[in-house]
């Protein structure tokens, strides 16, 4: 229950970053934006509609429409987070804009909405809507989240163009690729992993401590050297680019004289791990 109520939370944040974005930087600069916030940015612009009531409406008959593409678990986080992101859009409209500066606008708003929805994949939920789609991108294509996404919503703010003119729709792609490169930091880049090689007189100690102390996985491969012939243990790990650090502390403490290569790993293919990353 701890862990679900700080993914929830985490998710929560994102949503409230997301509404900032849209309610204090795009409505007031009449820009656009991708995705169901893009077509509901529209008609709030044509016919004045509530922003938060039709984000909700239209996300809902697409998450109903794409919900065989998710786990029950990331269904049930979608609607927490649409659920969320809609009434926060509906309790900050009207709201006084941040600044008038279009340009500060656009950046600002690919910041905030790109770091909202980051955060919201990045804690195992979606904003529900083109999401669904990106995902089948993602799924079946191998398109990046972020570069999916950026595909669909090009296209959505291409439309939009003939409502907010060409000057603000070439401003709102600045804002969606400046929000899609966002987007994939958070799904991507912060999950990176590295492979670990650790040749060592103290391999045991090594692989207990890994093992017992950081909670990590690793194997022990039998080798031997290319020119003494001496038999050594090898230890292998992938580990979260995060830990390199403190795995590297860990075996300094045992064995100084310890030989270490760090490698970049591009995709792992197993269940149970993130299938984006072979070392490189």
């Amino acid at each position: 229950m701890k862990q679900v109520f700080k993914e929830l939370f985490g998710i929560f944040i994102g949503c409230l970053l997301f509404v900032i974005g849209v309610n204090f930087y795009i409505i007031p600069n009449m820009l656009s934006e991708g995705g169901i916030i893009g077509i509901s940015v529209i008609t709030h612009y044509l016919f004045n509609w509530p922003l938060g009531v039709t984000n909700l409406i239209f996300n809902l008959i697409l998450i109903l429409a794409g919900f065989k593409l998710f786990k029950k678990k990331t269904m049930y986080y979608t609607l927490f987070s649409v659920f969320s992101s809609s009434l926060l859009l509906y309790l900050t409209e009207n709201t006084r804009p941040l600044t008038d500066d279009v340009l500060l606008s656009a950046v600002f708003a690919g910041l905030f909405v790109g770091g909202g929805l980051g955060l919201i994949f990045r804690f195992g939920g979606t904003n529900g809507g083109t999401t669904v789609l990106a995902r089948g991108l993602n799924q079946y294509l191998g398109l990046s989240v972020g570069n999916a996404m950026l595909l669909i919503d090009i296209i959505i703010v291409l439309s939009s163009v003939f409502i907010i003119g060409v000057d603000k729709g070439m401003y709102t792609v600045i804002s969606v690729y400046i929000g899609a490169k966002l987007i994939d930091y958070f799904v991507d880049r912060m999950d990176e992993r590295a492979a670990i090689f650790i040749m060592s007189n103290h391999a045991d100690e090594i692989a207990n401590d890994v093992l017992y102390k950081m909670a990590h996985g690793i194997t022990i491969l039998d080798g031997h050297g290319g020119y003494s012939k001496n038999e050594k243990k090898i230890l292998y790990l992938v580990c979260r680019k995060k830990d390199i650090l403190k795995t590297k502390e860990l075996i300094k403490k045992i064995d100084v004289n310890a030989y270490v290569t760090v490698h970049q790993v591009q995709e792992v293919i197993r269940k149970g791990y993130k299938a984006s990353m072979t070392v490189q």
